[in-house]
């Protein structure tokens, strides 16, 4: 009995052994927001590549997937949020994710028109798209009063919405749409607020925004989530190694020079 309760501890011993091994020869899967944050993830997984590190980006254009493709384990991790709209996700999803390390990103939002050249040009009664999601769509309202166009109530921070604008003299017409559909409202609105993330990829210029908020806060920076069981995946600390190199850093000042890194070691 002794023996045969030895050889199945062997046994499941090796069995543990061998499946750790075959968990750390699966490639790395990486979630990412299609454009420039997926282009970015992709540079630094070709980095990655050349350490004999294995890494697979999956580009999603649904950002609440996103976070179900990390929560149901069919990626290790995600990378396309910062911590205020995680925050926001966990709560109204019932989620556990968490931010593996304070390497990433800020990626900014700009007011853009196609109809006026300066902001002294907006008219009385003309309309301005800010998204539907709460957290951007207030930094929409808090760059419009930035820029000098509403005020909003004091100290709501980003759960500010329309319903606290306290003086519009301008009577402007808020408009709130889906985020990837601001940029495409430009021809229907005088005014629309858009992320950098959507900006790019639909082929806009990021100067050519009106005003911009390249404001530096901790609850911006977009971040590498996981659940709390896989922030310590060797796999995936490897990579974050990797993106934190100055190769990465450089890549996001020369080919993505709308986006402030964050979190570099230098």
């Amino acid at each position: 009995m002794t023996k045969s309760r030895t050889l199945l501890a062997a046994l499941a011993g090796l069995m543990l052994a061998w499946t750790g091994t075959a968990s750390a020869q699966q490639p790395l899967k990486i979630a990412t927001s299609a454009g420039p944050v997926a282009q970015l993830a992709a540079f630094a997984a070709g980095l990655a590549k050349e350490k004999g590190i294995d890494v697979k980006v999956v580009e999603l254009s649904d950002w609440v997937a996103l976070n179900e493709v990390v929560a149901n384990g069919d990626v290790d991790a995600n990378f396309f949020q910062h911590a205020t709209y995680l925050a926001l996700q966990n709560k109204q999803r019932g989620l556990n994710l968490v931010q593996v390390d304070k390497v990433g990103v800020i990626a900014p939002v700009g007011l853009f028109s196609r109809k006026i050249k300066k902001l002294d040009e907006v008219k009385s009664g003309d309309s301005v798209a800010i998204p539907n999601e709460p957290l951007n769509g207030a930094r929409g309202l808090i760059l419009l009063e930035r820029a000098g166009l509403i005020k909003l109530a004091p100290g709501k921070g980003f759960s500010v919405s329309k319903f606290d604008i306290v003086d519009n003299p301008k009577n402007l017409k808020i408009v709130e749409l889906d985020p990837a559909q601001t940029y495409r409202s430009l021809d229907d609105v005088t005014l629309g607020l858009v992320n950098i993330t959507y900006l790019i990829p639909a082929g806009g210029d990021p100067k050519s925004a009106l005003i911009i908020d390249r404001t530096i806060d901790e609850g911006l920076v977009l971040r590498f989530t996981a659940k709390p069981e896989k922030k310590d995946d060797p796999r995936l600390r490897a990579f974050i190694d990797v993106f934190r190199s100055p190769q990465v850093k450089q890549f996001i000042e020369d080919k993505l020079p709308a986006f402030i890194p964050a979190g570099f070691d230098s």
